[in-house]
């Protein structure tokens, strides 16, 4: 299987920091933010964000973890780290590192609004564009227009690294 990299680990930071400034920007007025992200990459990617919005801002931020099977997201119960009561009437931004048919996001958010919050918004680090499901995301390091056969593989870690990297996979 051969791969092209299409993020080194500098064009990753870069991308976390934008996607930050946008996440306190667009939170700016409320009175706190959760930010809930995918188990997996996600939940890596969601680790960078907050250490970056807690340097520039000084919001109260909540961290969480939705555990869902990617694949097939009713074949196991989809869990959260914490009580779901905890987002009523709160604002949430769910993370995840690759958006591609929206199924993943779409099982997390559904799972999420059982709970009544104020306003969901998704960051991911790269689009692929293959909607399958009414998603999109709000906060997006790279769009990237590829073939159902492709696959994205992104490594990143829970604090900046040289070994952060996206590659594009055939």
């Amino acid at each position: 299987m051969a791969s092209t990299q299409i993020l080194n680990a500098n064009q990753i930071e870069r991308k976390l920091q934008r996607i930050a400034r946008q996440i306190a920007e667009e939170f700016l007025t409320a009175p706190s933010l959760h930010v809930v992200s995918i188990a997996g990459n996600g939940e890596m990617m969601g680790q960078r964000l907050v250490l970056i919005l807690k340097s520039i801002c000084d919001m109260p931020l909540h961290t969480a973890t939705v555990y869902l099977h990617k694949a097939n997201p009713l074949s196991v119960p989809i869990t959260c780290s914490v009580d779901l009561m905890n987002f009523k009437d709160q604002h949430i931004v769910l993370v995840d590192d690759v958006l591609n048919s929206g199924k993943t996001l779409i099982y997390g958010v559904n799972h999420l609004l059982s709970a009544g919050p104020k306003r969901i918004a998704t960051a991911v680090m790269t689009d692929r564009i293959h909607r399958q499901f009414p998603v999109r995301a709000d906060f997006c390091g790279l769009s990237l227009s590829t073939n159902l056969k492709e696959h994205i593989a992104i490594e990143i870690h829970a604090t900046p690294s040289d070994r952060d990297t996206a590659d594009l996979m055939d």
